[in-house]
């Protein structure tokens, strides 16, 4: 008989019911969190002391308050004001999608050069070139002191041979009145100047590969179109932050940190039949997926149509991107239902595994067909091209890969027991 695993986050596991208090404490708790990331944000996004890196976890931790605010405004609508849930609620996803543009660019390069690295050959250079070049360092070292000494004797011989010639001339003329320069008596010894030994050049790490020119190349390009889009998303995310719509956000949130518009409705609800709801929405989804096919590795069903000349998205990867939204608005609804109150609440496990996967499948999504838009550039080497192309697949790979460990995952939710 199947049975079903006891999920201590389960909307359907509780018997009491949830009242729509929790959802109050729920959105106050991520109001706050969100006032709090904002004030950290503008605090060291302006050069102060905290460094860019305090910078970028506040935006992370705005874009995530943000996402379970709107998310929740989204599954419990019908508890809440309808007309101020509708216009907060897109404000924050643009706010959090505008936030993510930048962060995205720069994960989706490193992503993509951490790539070409690890397909790139790895080899050490042998230890017998470095002997070679020791040996003729000393060797050149030897002869150019050799060269310069007798340089150096020479130059001074003639230079002696010219000063007793002209003491002979002055012997048999008549002395001046007084000498214009006294020679020296003694010649300053010459020093012969001794070339450093060449600097022995680090050897490469070995998580790193000897880049062809091509992939060097690809990586160049990468790096060039992707800065550029980080640098806009910056500067976009920099305008949306000093804009009268971000300040009007604000203004909505400041005020949801310590009153929650509620619908009248709300005083006598259940918080459970709206997560279910939410739940039977992803299981749905999810049934819709290929699983059977993603349960077999090496399927290559993430290669068809890799040759596609339409620069659109691939379609086969959509369904696959909402059962990641809809995996996000379920685990905020579980967290909703414990009201935020009580933190150390244990996660379901197999919701943070599922949702990790589905993570990396659309990163490697989002960086192979930025590798594809990259090899669509005019005039590129072929090598270049070919790098790109073998970019492409092994992100496709991962792709496979990922939904491969999502099918895993998320099978593991039924046992069979005898």
């Amino acid at each position: 008989m199947a049975q079903r695993h006891l999920d201590p986050t389960d909307p359907t596991a509780a018997a009491a019911p949830v009242p729509a208090d929790a959802l109050a404490a729920y959105l106050r708790s991520q109001a706050t969190e969100f006032l709090r990331a904002l004030r950290q944000h503008q605090e060291t996004g302006a050069g102060a002391a905290g460094g860019p890196a305090e910078s970028v976890d506040a935006a992370r931790a705005l874009r995530r308050s943000a996402r379970r605010i709107s998310g929740s405004l989204h599954t419990f609508r019908p508890l809440l004001d309808e007309t101020w849930a509708e216009e907060l609620r897109p404000e924050l996803a643009w706010l959090s999608g505008t936030l993510a543009l930048e962060h995205a660019c720069q994960s989706r390069l490193d992503r993509l050069l951490q790539a070409l690295n690890r397909l790139s050959p790895r080899t050490e250079p042998p230890t017998d070139t470095l002997v070679d070049v020791a040996a003729g360092s000393r060797a050149d070292l030897a002869a150019g002191s050799r060269a310069d000494l007798a340089a150096g004797s020479r130059a001074d011989l003639a230079a002696g041979s010219r000063a007793a010639g002209a003491a002979r001339v002055g012997a048999t003329a008549p002395a001046p009145a007084a000498p214009a320069t006294a020679a020296p008596a003694t010649a300053a010894p010459r020093t012969v100047p001794h070339p450093a030994p060449p600097a022995r050049s680090p050897a490469p790490p070995e998580a790193r590969g000897n880049l062809t020119v091509g992939a060097a190349k690809a990586g160049a390009l990468l790096d060039r179109q992707l800065t550029l889009a980080r640098t806009r998303a910056h500067s976009t995310a920099l305008q949306a932050l000093g804009s009268a719509r971000f300040h009007a956000v604000a203004d909505k949130v400041a005020v949801l940190a310590s009153d929650v518009p509620l619908a009248p409705a709300a005083q006598t609800a259940d918080l459970r039949p709206l997560a279910a709801a939410a739940e039977e929405r992803l299981t749905d989804a999810v049934a819709a997926l290929p699983l059977v096919t993603a349960g077999h590795p090496y399927n290559a069903e993430a290669l068809v149509h890799g040759l596609s000349p339409d620069p659109a998205p691939h379609p086969q990867d959509a369904p696959w991107h909402q059962v990641r939204l809809l995996l996000r608005l379920h685990r905020y609804a579980c967290e909703a239902l414990r009201g935020g109150e009580d933190p150390g609440t244990p996660v379901d496990a197999r919701l943070l595994t599922a949702g990790q996967a589905l993570n990396r499948h659309r990163e490697a999504s989002e960086a192979a067909a930025a590798a594809a838009a990259a090899a669509r550039t005019p005039r590129i080497a072929p090598a270049t091209a070919y790098a790109l192309g073998v970019l492409h697949a092994d992100q496709r790979h991962e792709v496979e890969a990922a939904r491969f460990a999502f099918q895993q995952c998320w099978q593991q939710r039924t046992v069979t027991a005898g």
